[in-house]
C-alpha cells in the first residue's frame, strides 16, 4: 500500500521539529553550564589568568577525548580536515580571548561586546549559508542586547580599548564556530574542539604557572575544566547545527544573563536593580522567541523560516 501524502508530508516535518527541540535544549544547556564561568573564577582567587586557561584547557581535552573514544571512535581524522581547523581556531581563539579581555577591560564591556555574536553568527549565516533570518529573530536579538547594556549600563565605558577589541574576537569567534558547526553538521565537530582546547593549552603554557596551585585550587580547575568548558563544547556542537545561526547565538546571550545569578546564589553578591531588569529583558525576549519559534509546528522547515532546512550556497565540503 503506499503512503498517504498526508504521512509523506509529516514524517519528514515530525523529524524536523524533533531535531529543532534537541537543537534549542543543547544550546540551551551549553549556555546554562557555561555561565557558571564567572562562580570558577571568582572561586579560584588570585589564581593567574594564564594558569587558569592552561588547566581549564587541559582539563576539557582529557574529558572530550574519552567522550570521543567512547561515543565517536572513528571520527579522530576529522579534527584535522578544513572545517575541524577552523572550529579548532574559532574556540582556541575565544577561550583565550575570553579570560584577556575579562583582565584588560570591565565586565560591562565584554558582556556587551560579546554580546554582539548573535547579530555576527546572522551575517555569517546569511553570507556563508543563505540563511535568511526572520523579522521576530532580529528583534529578539535587539532587545536582548539592549537587555544586556542595561544589566552592566552601571559600570558601562570602564574597559580600555584594547580589551574590548580582544572581546569582539570572542564574539567573532563564537559566530564562526556557530555558522562553521551548521555548514558542516554532518561531520563530529567534537574532534575539532578538543584540538581548538589542546592549542588553547599550548599557547598558554609559556605563561602560565601550573606546579604553583594547590591541590584544593587544582580540583576546581578540573572541574572547571571538564565539567564547565569540556561539556559546555560537547553540548554546543551537537546542538548548533540543528538550529540556524542567528538562533543558537540569541540562545547563547542566556550565558551572560545567568552568570551573576549563580554568583549571587553561592556567593550573596546581590546583582543592582538595573543588572536585574536587564537580565529579565533578556531572558523574557529569549524564552519568547523560542516560544514564538516552537509553536509555528513545522511551518518554520516549509516555509525556510528560522528553522528551516540550510541552503549552502556550494555544495563543497
Amino acid at each position: 500500500m503506499s503512503e498517504s501524502p498526508q504521512n509523506a508530508v509529516g514524517a519528514p516535518r515530525s523529524s524536523n521539529r524533533a531535531q529543532r527541540l534537541t537543537g534549542v535544549a543543547l544550546v540551551l544547556g551549553s549556555a546554562v553550564v557555561w555561565s557558571t564561568g564567572g562562580l570558577f573564577i571568582r572561586s579560584l582567587g588570585r589564581t593567574g589568568d594564564w594558569t587558569i586557561i592552561f588547566w581549564r584547557s587541559i582539563s576539557a581535552s582529557a574529558f572530550l577525548a574519552i567522550l570521543i573514544a567512547v561515543r565517536e571512535r572513528g571520527a579522530w581524522r576529522e579534527a584535522f580536515t578544513l572545517p575541524g581547523l577552523l572550529v579548532a581556531l574559532c574556540f582556541a581563539a575565544s577561550s583565550i580571548a575570553i579570560i584577556v579581555a575579562l583582565g584588560l577591560t570591565s565586565v560591562a564591556n565584554a558582556l556587551i561586546i560579546m554580546s554582539s555574536a548573535a547579530f555576527f553568527a546572522a551575517v555569517l549565516g546569511w553570507l556563508v549559508l543563505g540563511e535568511s533570518v526572520r523579522l521576530p529573530t532580529l528583534i529578539a536579538i535587539g532587545v536582548s542586547m539592549t537587555g544586556i547594556g542595561l544589566m552592566v549600563s552601571d559600570s558601562f565605558g570602564r574597559g580600555t580599548l584594547v580589551g574590548d577589541l580582544i572581546a569582539f574576537v570572542v564574539a567573532i569567534s563564537y559566530a564562526g564556530a556557530i555558522v562553521t558547526t551548521r555548514r558542516y553538521r554532518a561531520l563530529s565537530m567534537m574532534p575539532g574542539v578538543l584540538l581548538g582546547s589542546l592549542v588553547a593549552a599550548l599557547i598558554a603554557l609559556p605563561f602560565a604557572s601550573p606546579l604553583a596551585v594547590d591541590r584544593s585550587a587544582l580540583a576546581l580547575l578540573v572541574v572547571f575544566g571538564a565539567g564547565q568548558f569540556g561539556l559546555g563544547l560537547a553540548l554546543f556542537v551537537t546542538g548548533a547545527p540543528r538550529l540556524p545561526a542567528a538562533v543558537a547565538a540569541l540562545l547563547g546571550t542566556l550565558e551572560p544573563i545567568l552568570g551573576p545569578f549563580w554568583v549571587w546564589l553561592w556567593m550573596g553578591e546581590q546583582p543592582s536593580t538595573r543588572a536585574l531588569a536587564g537580565g529579565a529583558i533578556v531572558l523574557a525576549a529569549v524564552l519568547s522567541h523560542i516560544a514564538a519559534e516552537l509553536a509555528r509546528g513545522s511551518t518554520g522547515s516549509a516555509t525556510g523560516g528560522d528553522y528551516g532546512v540550510v541552503r549552502p550556497k556550494t555544495s563543497s565540503g
